[in-house]
């Protein structure tokens, strides 16, 4: 194709170039940045092509594409909400979108979006307001409306011609999740015509622009159950319902998202998105949206760190200790995601199986949902092997040791990969309570030892605790260069690192556990289960803590308890539930039973648990009360952390705390909760607490100096 460029020579985001056959290409490459981002500043730039469009009468169609070469627009720049003061500001913002994709729909020749890459939020939008849509098969192209993530709803017309797109239910389902849709299924709900290899991706594109601008097929009304005005009521009401049972009423972008879709069918397309943008910029208001946008910019901003100054070694292989279910989550998003291959050791062959056969179920279930072939499973499967030997670990980079918490097995550890390795291996250890430097100290090089605490079930949970140790009695500290390393390796395996100090249960764990034992006695006051479970769900963590104790196992929750008794003091001293559980065989969903029953459909509680600690149980407190007596606890030693220099900053301590263990995102962590409380008024609580149930829920000197300061965490 020939193309000739505009005359414009201003620098612009935005260029547009006309083929000898009638086809306009629009590209859209923001100027020194990786990602194509739209900003409020484009108003004027887009303004530009419009003119230049309407004013050239020969053109029979155009592709909108990307000039990046691995995304089309990943979405809006959010950094132009923060300059909002009111609802009002934000509105505006939303109507400018608004106005300009109306400009791009009202076209009067064929408009073709060419996706290739992340097409995501206002994104989206713009291809919505496209005629067609045509988009690359490679599975770097994400196509979704993901503004509900961060507290809000798609402002520029997203929420009106989504609906009309794919229908009420598929647009409910993408919008109320913020899901991200690859090619194949984007095709199979109509949101794209094509989804096409990248090399005739603009190929395509042009054909589809050179045909008759196209008329949508039915309304809003028809697409929505066949306009039977009851079939409609059940969509709605069943994906709120549903919508609910995940939320709990805590996060007000979802309610405001069926109102809109809901008021635009009832009022029309101009009605609806004069809506959308009204709530759009009531939303961007809100605490819960300001919490998870500061979510969003810090784990922007971690991307970019290395935990060290010093530059990482090359990785080419990475060896497992041990084929259980840490083992086997730890291999898989090393070989998948990284890309290593990866050797197992495990003292059986049955641990070897086991992982293996972990990891072909993971990447079976990708295989059934044609998110990989066949062969790329084949693939991946060969990229793992294992043996109860260490053939295969000479030629290894990094050895995570995934093995029973018991420092001598993790000593002989060490000593076996320094005698199977080269000087320069890392040893990286997933405990989760054991002291780093404990372990280090049976190592002849402990400069390669470094803690990297990954959480269950490891393929899902974003959160990896990178900890070095500050030396042992006859060796150095863990070296700069094995920190970079092991953080480079976890972003490459997915994860989210944050480097934390070698101290007893490290920090996450050591917020976790005053948290999980105040649920117990909470339970041994004599609360009932499910309501104890319940009340911490309504306050927005996503699973309850009696249900947690199940599924990380009684028995983990035993051991860790006495260390961090011993290290740090008796408001560690746990209840006495754990051994009564464990005498009767209880140690969770692992062993099928536990504090909830794993033999039956519906999930129930085992009321032959309450016999067994001699409870009555009966609901006397409020959730509220119950939710707010667990979280300070985990606030006063979230604080306490801080202070001690066992997390770098409140950005890492929320980062870890909603990644690590659910705290609720929509608080924003609990540095951003707590700042959001006023330190004087945590203070406060804690005080009454403590007059109430006991002196371990005594203030930290950090939060009582932070309160007479009026000092917050976020300056």
């Amino acid at each position: 194709m020939t193309q000739h460029e505009s005359s414009n020579s201003q620098p612009s985001a935005f260029s547009l170039t006309f083929g000898d056959n009638g086809v306009a290409w629009l590209k859209i490459d923001v100027p020194n940045e990786r990602m194509n981002t739209l900003q409020s500043a484009f108003v004027d730039q887009v303004t530009d092509v419009l003119t230049q469009l309407k004013a050239k009468k020969d053109v029979k169609g155009m592709v909108v594409y990307s000039g990046k070469p691995d995304n089309f627009i990943a979405g809006a720049d959010i950094r132009m909400l923060a300059a909002c003061q009111t609802a009002d500001e934000a509105q505006q913002l939303a109507a400018k979108g608004q106005e300009l994709f109306g400009q791009l729909e009202a076209l009067p020749f064929h408009v073709v979006a060419a996706i290739h890459g992340p097409c995501l939020g206002g994104g989206l939008e713009l291809a919505l307001a496209c005629h067609s849509r045509v988009c690359s098969d490679d599975d770097k192209t994400r196509l979704g409306l993901p503004e509900v993530q961060l507290g809000l709803l798609p402002g520029s017309g997203g929420t009106q011609r989504l609906p009309r797109l794919i229908g009420v239910a598929n647009a409910l389902d993408m919008i109320l999740t913020g899901k991200q849709l690859r090619a194949k299924k984007a095709k199979s709900l109509g949101l794209v015509e094509e989804a096409v290899p990248l090399s005739i991706l603009l190929d395509i594109a042009e054909k589809q622009a050179l045909k008759g601008k196209p008329k949508r097929k039915g309304s809003f009304q028809e697409w929505a159950m066949g306009g039977n005005a009851l079939g409609r009521s059940v969509v709605f009401d069943q994906a709120a319902k549903k919508t609910y049972e995940k939320t709990r009423g805590n996060y007000p972008a979802t309610d405001a998202i069926l109102d809109v879709i809901k008021y635009g069918l009832q009022h029309g397309m101009k009605k609806g998105l004069e809506q959308e943008a009204k709530c759009f910029g009531e939303l961007v208001m809100t605490s819960e949206s300001a919490a998870l946008r500061s979510i969003f910019f810090a784990t922007t901003a971690m991307k970019k760190e290395s935990g060290s100054d010093a530059e990482p070694a090359t990785i080419k292989k990475v060896g497992v200790l041990g084929g259980g279910l840490m083992g086997g989550g730890i291999s898989h998003v090393t070989a998948t995601k990284a890309g290593y291959p990866v050797r197992i050791k495990d003292i059986s062959n049955d641990g070897i199986k086991n992982a293996l056969v972990y990891n072909f179920k993971l990447l079976d279930k990708q295989r059934k949902r044609r998110i990989i072939s066949k062969a790329e499973l084949q693939n991946q499967m060969f990229s793992i092997t294992g043996g109860t030997t260490f053939t295969g670990f000479t030629n290894v980079d990094v050895v995570i040791e995934a093995v029973f918490e018991d420092i001598n097995l993790k000593h002989q550890m060490v000593k076996d990969i320094e005698q199977q390795t080269s000087d320069d291996t890392i040893f990286a250890s997933n405990t989760s309570s054991l002291p780093i430097h404990q372990i280090a100290a049976a190592a002849e090089r402990p400069e390669n030892v470094v803690g990297l605490h990954y959480f269950s079930p490891v393929e899902k949970m974003p959160l990896v605790e990178v900890i070095p140790h500050q030396g042992t009695e006859n060796g150095s500290a863990t070296s700069e260069q094995t920190i970079a390393t092991v953080v480079a390796l976890a972003k490459k395996q997915g994860k989210t690192p944050i480097v934390v100090a070698d101290k007893a249960g490290f920090y996450v764990n050591r917020i976790l556990a005053p948290y999980m034992n105040e649920a117990a006695a909470v339970l041994l006051s004599g609360e009932p289960i499910e309501h104890i479970d319940r009340s911490l769900l309504d306050f927005g963590f996503p699973v309850g803590p009696i249900t947690l104790l199940d599924e990380v196992g009684v028995d983990i929750g035993a051991k860790i308890s006495p260390i961090l008794l011993a290290e740090l003091g008796e408001r560690f001293k746990a209840p006495d539930v754990f051994d009564l559980l464990l005498s009767d065989g209880r140690k969770g969903r692992k062993s099928g039973k536990g504090f909830y029953l794993y033999n039956t459909k519906k999930k129930e509680v085992d009321k032959s648990v309450y016999k067994l600690l001699s409870l009555e149980p009966a609901q006397k407190a409020a959730g509220q009360d119950i939710a707010l007596r667990c979280t300070l606890m985990m606030l006063n030693e979230a604080a306490r952390c801080l202070d001690e220099g066992v997390i770098k900053s409140a950005r890492d301590g929320d980062i870890g705390a909603i990644f690590g263990i659910g705290f609720p995102p929509f608080l924003g962590g609990p540095f951003r909760y707590m700042d959001t409380l006023g330190a004087k008024r945590v203070v406060e609580m804690l005080k009454d607490h403590t007059d109430k149930y006991g002196g371990r829920f005594t203030p930290c000197d950090k939060l009582v100096a932070m309160a007479n300061e009026e000092q917050y965490f976020y300056s």
